[in-house]
């Protein structure tokens, strides 16, 4: 199938923590046949900080943010047999949502993929004109980054057909072990863009830990962080490409998994980290959130802590060879269950069997 996807960016991670999941699926979808044409906004200096360049495996369509620009590739939906909409492209969204339904052609399937379920469905709460709530009643199924049920049950609430999370995972192709880079040396490394539903979370689980740990070394690598106040033995990296990402989990004795408040509250929302740092088997320890057991098992694949407090303990008792014992564990788990192959062939399977309805529909 012809599948034209438009989202926030394909070539840059550049203040965009999904570019690694859309990757990992879309290459999966392109491998299993598929004809990928990806658009994206040359928008918030992310092209001037790719971390890829165009794939062979998709069809790249950097365009201006301009309503011109965006009214000619709107009106490319119409040659796709499938048709979506990403949330969080950050420019034109509502001019997109609405512009891939209208510009669709009738037998194309319409999908909205929420890369942030949790956070869009607060603001459909707060929000009864939110342009999301009008489009679900067009759209043929809504795909999330995560969230299970509850995030499952909310959706289908607004009125979504039907709604399929499709989980974070592991492209063992893209992430896997390396040797160590003495530029990520430390022993807690954290790496996530400073956002507002992230930050207090990182006080108490990195920055409090830190505190509570002044002779040992903490590192932080992404976006935003480079005026916040830290403790003096914590170190600020700067954005840190993907391709420095397998260093970056390798390197330290553990490496620290935050999610965001809206993720944390809602459950059943690991980050891509998450399966990144589990596919350089390095030693993970995350805060807690409910049905981390179905990715990871606690105290074997991963560490869990609940506060602050807990992960300046996981560190001051962790040694190399338990941290290699945790990390060689949860790259085992995560090639057995959590790869991108496997979410390809989620998704390729409710895809080929909703054109096969429509076919037999058509010729009843």
């Amino acid at each position: 199938m012809k599948i034209a996807f438009y989202g926030s960016s394909l070539l840059s991670s550049y203040w965009n923590g999904a570019a690694t999941y859309y990757r990992g699926l879309l290459r999966d979808l392109a491998l299993r046949g598929h004809e990928i044409t990806f658009y994206e906004p040359d928008a918030f200096d992310r092209q001037q900080h790719r971390d890829i360049e165009p794939p062979e495996w998709a069809r790249s369509v950097v365009y201006p943010a301009t309503e011109e620009s965006l009214g000619q590739v709107l009106a490319e939906a119409r040659h796709a047999d499938v048709v979506v909409k990403a949330s969080g492209v950050g420019v034109f969204d509502t001019e997109l949502l609405q512009g891939v339904i209208r510009h669709a052609s009738p037998h194309a399937i319409r999908i909205f993929w929420d890369v942030d379920a949790a956070a869009t469905l607060n603001e459909m709460r707060g929000a009864p004109d939110h342009p999301l709530r009008e489009a679900l009643k067009d759209l043929d199924f809504v795909f999330t980054y995560g969230g299970g049920d509850p995030v499952v049950d909310a959706y289908q609430g607004f009125g979504a057909a039907r709604c399929v999370p499709i989980y974070n995972a592991l492209d063992p192709t893209t992430h896997h072990p390396v040797p160590p880079d003495e530029r990520f040396a430390s022993d807690l490394a954290f790496l996530g863009n400073r956002l507002p539903d992230r930050e207090a979370r990182v006080e108490e689980f990195f920055l409090k830990a830190a505190a509570a740990l002044p002779d040992r070394s903490f590192l932080i690598g992404g976006n935003g962080w480079h005026d916040k106040v830290m403790p003096s033995n914590v170190r600020h990296l700067g954005h840190v490409g993907t391709a420095d990402h397998n260093a970056f989990n390798c390197t330290p004795l553990a490496v620290l998994n935050v999610a965001r408040d809206s993720m944390a509250n809602v459950g059943f929302s690991p980050a891509t980290r998450v399966f990144e740092a589990a596919g350089a088997a390095a030693c993970l320890i995350t805060d807690y959130w409910e049905g981390i057991e179905l990715f990871l098992k606690p105290d074997e694949e991963v560490l869990v802590a609940r506060d602050g407090q807990d992960v300046a303990e996981h560190v001051r008792a962790l040694t190399p060879e338990r941290a290699r014992t945790i990390g060689e564990a949860a790259l085992a788990r995560v090639l057995a269950e959590h790869t991108y192959e496997l979410r390809g062939a989620q998704v390729d399977d409710i895809l080929t069997a909703e054109m096969a309805q429509r076919r037999e529909r058509a010729a009843a």
